[in-house]
């Protein structure tokens, strides 16, 4: 191969087969099942993080601070897994697939079992953070690499297909884990003819945490028997299966990734990944931020909701959201287009944000949370929805991105690692401005508000600059 030869490869995106071939669903359902894991481990904490900072007696009393260590917490997972996502995704290029995720899935069953034993916020922060969350940081390459797994098993002529069902299997496990997260947590309290052991009172948010460790426990013994090994290099099957569509790209099967190096000098890799990670940033700190207002004190501007009430609202949308991508996500990109479909999806988050201070301001109004409030809650979980469309493609724009399948890895390594910044940096910020905004009155309140639609404006303006997929 020429030099010239090679330059062109590596500037070359996924090319495409002629003949539509059928995804190998076993392999993919295997893929799906891992990744449900993920949301569960991190979701379940959500309906009652916020109340577990309010008992530890940090704030002093005032709720307004709660947001500050609710943020600090949240962040811990993200930072530790940006330091090292990219690490393990390139790694998967040169040892495969599997090996990776077999051992994140690990790392996030013992994060999960950590975090339920844990009873101040310095527990919470050492055994959360360094032995949990950043067990499952460093240990976790598991998104990255189950992207590339799927690159791995898809061509152009049913990616759509596949990577639209990623936003329902993960919503398959936002929908579970704040369900059971918020009902379970202080099972004591709520069923204490069962749980009457002194066990229960010392740790009252272990079950949640128990369940979650069980679900990834199971997942990992699960693909450890049937999960087979994707990466052509590494499996002649899957090689033999890259082959038949890959024809018109005699190097997309190179053995060697291309360099890091020139991808980041490729504006056609890193404009794909630069949308996934602004997409993340605005995402994180809408999804942080949702709980923390819909569980603050109606005195500031919250909606004083329960653990379980928050969980069965976030379990309603995640219940709304899969069937929604499921059915329609791919028959949307089909009829206008992926680039349409998330330029369209992330102008959603405007109305999104602009529902926060209006429903603020009502149940400051009424003192109370009344049928208004209900109806914009109905409305913000139709919004979300539209929004989520977004996810459903981004995925297609990177994997599309890749130079050749040994790439796929560094390609989502690199867009993993960049969404993790951003969903390390999205909770203690946005919940800190929250806390912010609501201790000190700035812009009556709402400054969080404004910064978050001033982020979401980047969004949009990146999205712009997206290829046409169907042009190419």
């Amino acid at each position: 191969m020429t030099s010239h030869d090679r330059c062109a490869d590596e500037e070359t995106p996924l090319l495409q087969g002629k003949s539509k071939t059928r995804p190998p669903w076993s392999q993919i359902s295997l893929v799906f099942i891992a990744m449900v894991a993920e949301p569960i481990s991190s979701a379940y904490i959500f309906p009652f993080i916020n109340q577990l900072i309010g008992e530890l007696g940090i704030t002093g009393g005032d709720d307004r601070k709660i947001g500050y260590y609710a943020g600090l917490i949240e962040s811990l997972f993200f930072v530790t897994q940006a330091l090292t996502t990219w690490q393990w995704s390139l790694l998967s290029d040169f040892v495969g697939r599997r090996p990776v995720i077999l051992l994140g899935l690990l790392g996030l069953s013992v994060s999960n079992f950590a975090f339920g034993l844990s009873q101040t916020l310095g527990t919470l922060i050492i055994r959360h953070g360094c032995t949990s969350r950043c067990i499952a940081g460093v240990l976790n390459g598991n998104v990255g690499v189950m992207k590339s797994m799927l690159g791995d098993l898809t061509d152009h002529t049913n990616m759509a297909k596949v990577f639209t069902l990623v936003p329902p299997i993960f919503c398959i496990g936002t929908t579970i884990a704040p369900l059971y997260g918020g009902a379970l947590a202080k099972p004591q309290e709520r069923w204490p003819h069962i749980f009457r052991d002194e066990f229960w009172a010392t740790y009252p948010y272990f079950l949640p945490c128990f369940v979650s460790g069980c679900f990834t426990l199971l997942t990992f013994f699960v693909c450890a028997i049937f999960m087979k090994e994707s990466l052509p290099s590494k499996n002649p099957e899957s090689e033999m299966h890259t082959a038949r569509y890959s024809s018109d790209n005699p190097h997309t099967n190179d053995i060697r990734p291309v360099r890091m190096l020139t991808l980041l000098k490729s504006y056609s890799v890193m404009i794909p990944i630069a949308n996934y990670g602004t997409l993340a940033l605005v995402e994180i700190g809408f999804l942080v931020l949702l709980p923390l207002f819909y569980s603050s004190p109606i005195e500031i501007g919250g909606l004083g909701f329960p653990p379980p009430i928050i969980g069965t609202f976030l379990a309603i949308f995640g219940i709304v959201d899969g069937i929604v991508q499921a059915l329609v996500a791919a028959k949307l990109v089909e009829l206008i287009g992926a680039k349409r479909v998330f330029c369209w999806a992330v102008l959603w988050f405007y109305p999104l944000i602009l529902l926060f201070p209006i429903m603020s301001a009502f149940v400051t109004a009424q003192g109370g949370v009344g049928p208004i409030i209900w109806i914009l809650l109905v409305l913000q979980l139709l919004f979300m929805v539209l929004m989520d469309l977004s996810y459903s493609v981004i995925f297609i724009f990177v994997t599309r991105a890749a130079p050749g399948k040994q790439s796929l890895g560094s390609v989502n390594g690199l867009s993993q690692s960049l969404t993790s910044i951003a969903r390390a940096i999205g909770p203690a910020l946005i919940n800190s401005l929250f806390a912010a905004s609501k201790e000190y009155n700035i812009l009556g309140g709402n400054l969080v508000y404004v910064i978050l639609a001033l982020l979401t404006t980047i969004l949009v303006v990146l999205s712009r600059r997206l290829p046409d997929l169907e042009d190419e």
